[in-house]
């Protein structure tokens, strides 16, 4: 074989070696940042706050028909 071709070949596999070794690095560093961000305990909090929210104008709207349907009936007698 050629020196050349043997040469290049080493070349080119260290070359991808290097870059998959450092894809793999930042993947890692990726995660463990995504990890330690406060983003999914916000998320959670304003889930249940909305939660909250939609629970407390569900009563208010069922209340106001409550009280709308017992005026009806009241004032039909």
């Amino acid at each position: 074989m050629n020196l050349a071709l043997i040469h290049d070949r080493l070349h080119i596999k260290t070359f991808w070696e290097k870059r998959i070794n450092a894809e793999g690095q930042y993947a890692e560093t990726e995660e463990q940042r995504r990890n330690k961000s406060a983003l999914q305990k916000l998320r959670g909090e304003w889930l249940v706050r909305l939660e909250n929210r939609n629970k407390h104008l569900k009563n208010l709207n069922d209340n106001y028909v409550r009280k709308v349907k017992s005026e009806e009936t009241s004032d039909q007698t």
